[in-house]
């Protein structure tokens, strides 16, 4: 079976940047934390700290223990997506970059030209050499080539850090036996436990499913198309679409009071109202929780006509903190976070008969105030449940979803002025 994809993960990204920024990091323990506090856990290590037994979720303390020579820096999402962009760039100027799947991994498909195994190799040799001569040495990647993406994600795995091997007829299903079932794409831990009731309990018992079996235990058509997958076939997934935007803030001390927890949720609404209207989309509902100690929890949910307006948003906001039980309202907020859900294209939207005068005039304000953040920064503009809180919940990085900092931050396109300046001629 030819070889179709070739994927390249970057090692413990977030710590290669901060060690290529600087140069006195390399070498050391590296742990990356959203914020300096007790509280926090690693959201990435350096290898140097995987190597004493700090991984991503590590909180602080225990992090410390492990390792008490570790450096702890604070996330700079912007540099992350800096470096993400000049990667793929490089990556671009050698193949293809068919899909970006998260900030730290991408998806090239391997043409006619790069097929045969010696042209794959050598194109993955030079990806590595580019990115090493053209950003840095600290930005290594495992490379992994296969005949689908499934099984090229399995292979950059297979040799951490800085790889490169090969998955084809020969190698499957041999070196993926001693995988495990979450290793692979696809079963986490849900599944995981649904196919060990099932009796499989391995790679080679799942490798040895029917289409049927697979097919039940998946509960559809998925089911069958992990048997394929497994086999080399190249059966693509599905197409996303946008189907939420949301933000959670872990609240510091001085936040964990009734009125300031909700000022930061009127905050997070407003950041997503913009990603909504960035994107395109109307949301038709929204979902909001409360966190607090002892695992308690709170969540409700309102749906309601698609839209993209902050003011009708932040009134279901509003309609919802109401209805929040009142044995709750006594206890201290841990966490807050919302979802807009039942996202639809604006394509797909019908504008209001009788109220479309308003909903312009809206749309002019709200583009309005967007375009003055996006100029000035987040926070020169705000609706005023947001009051108190727009110092806080900045712009945070996930490795499946890359935020956009001229959208999220100050956008240097827009060199200060809302409106392009006059053309002065050359002296």
């Amino acid at each position: 079976m030819a070889l179709r994809t070739l994927a390249v993960d970057f090692n413990s990204f977030f710590a290669s940047c901060e060690q290529q920024e600087r140069p006195e990091l390399r070498g050391r323990p590296v742990g990356i934390v959203p914020v300096l506090a007790d509280s926090t856990c690693c959201i990435a290590a350096s290898y140097a700290a995987k190597a004493r037994g700090v991984k991503v979720g590590t909180g602080l303390a225990e992090a410390r223990a492990l390792c008490p020579d570790i450096v702890i820096v604070p996330q700079r999402p912007a540099v992350y997506i800096g470096y993400h962009r000049r990667c793929v760039e490089v990556i671009e100027s050698c193949l293809h970059v068919t899909a970006t799947k998260s900030i730290d991994e991408v998806e090239c498909e391997l043409t006619t030209t790069f097929a045969p195994r010696d042209k794959a190799l050598a194109v993955a040799r030079q990806i590595k050499d580019r990115i090493r001569t053209r950003i840095g040495p600290c930005l290594t990647s495992s490379i992994g080539i296969a005949p689908n993406w499934m099984l090229a994600k399995l292979a950059s795995d297979m040799q951490k850090p800085d790889g490169l091997v090969v998955l084809d007829d020969a190698d499957i299903p041999q070196k993926l036996l001693a995988l495990d079932l979450k290793d692979i794409s696809g079963i986490g831990p849900r599944m995981d436990g649904r196919l060990r009731t099932h009796g499989i309990d391995s790679v080679a018992k799942l490798y040895g499913a029917t289409k049927a079996e697979l097919r039940g235990i998946w509960g559809g058509v998925e089911g069958e198309r992990m048997h394929g997958r497994l086999r080399g076939e190249n059966i693509p997934s599905p197409h996303q679409q946008h189907q939420t935007v949301g933000h959670s803030h872990v609240l510091p001390p001085a936040l964990r009071t009734e009125a300031k927890s909700f000022a930061v949720l009127h905050r997070l609404l407003q950041k997503a109202a913009m990603r909504l209207r960035a994107i395109g989309h109307y949301a038709g509902g929204l979902s909001v929780f409360v966190g607090y100690r002892d695992d308690v929890r709170w969540n409700d949910e309102l749906r309601f006509n698609e839209t993209q307006d902050t003011l009708a948003l932040t009134t279901a906001l509003n309609q919802l903190w109401a209805r929040r039980p009142d044995g709750l309202r006594r206890r201290r907020p841990f966490q807050v976070g919302l979802v807009l859900h039942r996202l639809l294209p604006m394509a797909g939207t019908t504008p209001d008969l009788f109220d479309r005068e308003e909903e312009q005039s809206r749309e002019r304000l709200h583009h309005a105030v967007d375009t003055l953040n996006q100029t000035f920064g987040h926070g020169t503009v705000y609706f005023g449940g947001a009051f108190g809180a727009t110092a806080n919940a900045p712009m945070r990085i996930a490795f499946t979803r890359i935020p956009t900092p001229e959208l999220e931050e100050i956008d240097p396109a827009h060199q200060g002025r809302v409106r392009p300046g006059p053309v002065r001629p050359e002296a």
